[in-house]
């Protein structure tokens, strides 16, 4: 009895210390099996339910695709991944060391040995990881400047582990573009979308190398368009997606649900989730074929620094002690400051005239003024209706290129 007694508490404490280790072992190795047929034999075998019968099912299929595994993503990503490539660079910084030893290095020695201390030069290597896709079957590679920035070599990586040396055309760190070139023909290449036609809530597919992980695809939907960051660059209009883009996803293509090119991811806002930018794809060509011909972008420049007007501009306007200006427009763009000698001032334009249309197209966002300067061009006039205080008056203005990325846009 006695015997029979003990067998049964050690059955009770191996069942009770056998099955928070087996709780355990589901947590952390559920993809992992093992076969306890030798160890366990139930007096009872239930029948199979449907449910288990289902399981058994699905745990018995073949692992290869079927045609319930594939959707667009499947077929966009083997439609475009030929053409996006890994963009490594690297630079050499170079910098002058005292050759004094660390302890004599000190403003106190410093005091004997005067400031001329004898320097020796340090080089350090900065290596830098970025996305790309091909629009040439020539080897053209759009991507963003800050990818290539200074870069001494760039070197390209296609998905199929294929390496080549590229060599930079053109960049423009105003806009963030730039172009690589890469030998070979025949080369697999990217299908382009009208970036004008862009809806928010329509898909939006990220194929790039963030943080060096060569082709991941990732998905979201096109959050807005026309954002505008305020930063001091162009284009003034972004796409924003939350298709998730990390570093190393610059200059990678932002893709429609038929795998064509609508942007070029070039940013995020750090901190964020789900937050992400995209150049058009329109205005990245415009600027890439710029560099392609010419070798460098010109803007076209009218010297004027402006606002939205809204209800709240229009009161601080009123509201601003001993001003002449008086607004008695509703909706337009005010200008606040004309820069000296630039072609805005020498037609006659004011701060306190308030745009109303441009070449007969009517304007309510700053923004909109920009895109439309940027798309007229250098060589063509604009026609720009204003209203000063309560008199309506056009000119006529021909923009110049703009000197410098630290002059005042537009």
């Amino acid at each position: 009895m006695k015997t029979s007694k003990n067998n049964f508490l050690a059955r009770k404490l191996t069942t009770h210390l056998l099955l928070p280790f087996i709780g355990i072992t589901a947590g952390f190795l559920s993809s992992c099996s093992t076969d306890f047929s030798g160890k366990v034999r139930p007096s009872i075998v239930p029948s199979p339910t449907v449910k288990e019968t289902q399981n058994q099912s699905q745990s018995s299929r073949p692992l290869t695709p079927t045609a319930e595994d594939n959707n667009f993503v499947v077929e966009v990503v083997e439609k475009v991944e030929p053409a996006v490539v890994q963009i490594n660079t690297s630079r050499t910084i170079r910098s002058a060391v005292p050759q004094l030893p660390d302890t004599l290095n000190d403003p106190f020695f410093r005091r004997f040995f005067g400031d001329t201390v004898p320097t020796q030069p340090q080089e350090r290597v900065v290596r830098g990881v970025g996305s790309g896709f091909i629009i040439d079957p020539n080897g053209r590679i759009l991507t963003n400047a800050h990818v290539v920035n200074d870069a001494d070599t760039v070197t390209v990586s296609f998905s199929d582990g294929r390496t080549v040396e590229g060599k930079v055309l053109g960049k423009d760190s105003v806009s963030d573009v730039a172009v690589v070139q890469i030998p070979g023909n025949n080369l697999p290449t990217v299908e382009i979308a009208n970036s004008n036609t862009l809806k928010p809530g329509q898909w939006a597919i990220a194929i790039g190398n963030p943080l060096g992980l060569q082709q991941t695809v990732t998905v979201g939907v096109i959050s807005a368009i026309n954002r505008s960051l305020n930063l001091s660059t162009r284009p003034s209009s972004y796409i924003q997606t939350d298709a998730a883009i990390n570093p190393g996803n610059s200059g990678g293509p932002l893709l429609n649900a038929r795998g064509q090119v609508i942007g070029v991811n070039t940013a995020i806002i750090q901190g964020a989730e789900g937050i992400g930018f995209a150049i058009p794809i329109d205005t990245a060509q415009r600027i890439a074929q710029q560099l392609i011909t010419q070798g460098k972008v010109e803007y076209p420049y009218l010297g004027l620094q402006m606002v939205t007007l809204t209800p709240q501009v229009k009161k601080r306007v009123k509201d601003y002690p001993n001003s002449n200006v008086r607004i008695v427009a509703e909706q337009g763009i005010l200008i606040i400051r004309v820069i000296p000698n630039s072609p805005a001032a020498r037609i006659g334009l004011r701060p306190g005239d308030v745009i109303l249309k441009i070449n007969n197209q009517p304007v309510t966002t700053s923004e909109e003024v920009q895109q439309i300067i940027e798309k007229n061009g250098l060589n063509n006039n604009l026609q720009i209706q204003v209203l000063r205080n309560a008199q309506n008056l056009a000119f006529t203005v021909k923009p110049e290129p703009l000197a410098s990325p630290n002059n005042i846009r537009p």
